[in-house]
Parts: C-alpha cells; sequence; structure tokens
C-alpha cells in the first residue's frame, strides 16, 4: 500500500492540514496530521465532537509514538510491544507531549499501532502517527464502506483512499495502561 497513489495523496493532504478517510480494523477512520489544531478542529466540527474527549493516535510501529511514551517504565513498554499490531488501543499518561486538542485535556492519551494494512501504510508514508477517529457524525453508526464515507461527508474531505476495513466486527479496546481497567470493550 506505501506505493499506492491513493494513499500517497492522503499523506500528503494531511501534511497541508487537509482531513481524510481511510479503513482501518473494523470501521472508515477520519485522519490528520495531530499536530495540525486547524486540522482536527475540522474534524472534530465533522463529527460533531467535543474537544474535550481527546482523539485516537494510531501509527505504523511503536517507535512512531516515542516522544509519547517516554516516561514510561519497562514494563508498560512491554505490554504496549506485546499488543502491537493489533486491535488494542492503550490509555497512555499524558507526558505532555501530545497538544490538548489530541489529549483532550486529559490525563491520559490513546494510541494504537495498527494492523490494517492501509492504515498502517498511511502511517509509514504521513511519516508519524494520526488522528484516528470513527467516520461518522456523532450519533450516527460508523461507515464501514467507503460510499457511506462520502454520504456522511460529501466533499468536506480532501481525500478518501481505496480500500475495505478489516475483518474486525466491532471497534478496538481501549484499555488503561496502567490500571488495567476496559475503557470500551472490542
Amino acid at each position: 500500500w506505501e506505493h499506492n497513489l491513493g494513499v500517497r495523496r492522503a499523506a500528503f493532504e494531511m501534511h497541508a492540514a487537509g482531513v481524510v478517510a481511510y479503513p482501518t480494523e473494523a470501521v472508515w477512520g477520519l485522519g490528520c496530521d495531530p499536530w495540525s489544531e486547524p486540522a482536527v478542529a475540522k474534524i472534530l466540527r465533522l463529527k460533531r465532537r467535543s474537544v474535550g474527549k481527546g482523539v485516537i493516535l494510531i501509527a505504523h510501529s511503536m517507535e512512531q509514538f516515542a516522544p509519547f511514551l517516554s516516561g514510561l517504565d519497562q514494563s508498560a513498554h512491554d505490554r504496549l510491544k506485546a499488543s502491537w499490531p493489533g486491535p488494542a488501543t492503550w490509555l497512555v499518561p499524558n507526558n505532555g507531549v501530545a497538544p490538548d486538542w489530541i489529549s483532550g485535556g486529559r490525563s491520559t492519551l490513546a494510541l494504537r499501532v495498527t494492523n490494517h494494512p492501509l492504515a498502517s501504510a498511511l502511517c509509514k508514508v504521513f511519516g508519524g502517527p494520526i488522528v484516528s477517529t470513527s467516520a461518522n457524525p456523532q450519533g450516527l453508526p460508523a461507515a464501514t464502506t467507503a460510499l457511506k464515507v462520502r454520504s456522511y461527508f460529501g466533499s468536506q474531505l480532501e481525500s478518501v483512499t481505496p480500500g475495505r476495513v478489516g475483518e474486525q466486527a466491532k471497534p478496538s479496546e481501549i484499555r488503561h495502561l496502567l490500571t488495567g481497567e476496559i475503557i470500551r470493550s472490542g
């Protein structure tokens, strides 16, 4: 997927503060450069979602999350490494690196190393983690096809990649790294 023109275009659009849609393990996601406040604000507007909820970041590899993981002990790193890549989203302590528009001003940050080949390639081509939030306005079902993404958002997105969602029936499990508490079952 790294050489796919749709993936390369989506990565280019994210570097230009654009919002793109792409398939993930279970649903289509909306993504952007997490360091671009205007791009994140656009996603939140499209979804009618509060900034206080925070958003998930996905990455191609654990190394792409290195700035967000500094300060964690070895056992925490081992827990992450054992579950990634895969459908596990972890709430890790917010070490202050992530901007508030990503963390929602919370004390934790939601991170996942995706095992979806296209989403992973998108992060690799982009060169770092990207925002990953379900492609749907709040209160409506998450899009499971590119057609549904287009029906929700029309021409408001800079790019919709090719591809299909993975085999997972539900969105990823979200678990607190330090307490083990399951926030959302997968």
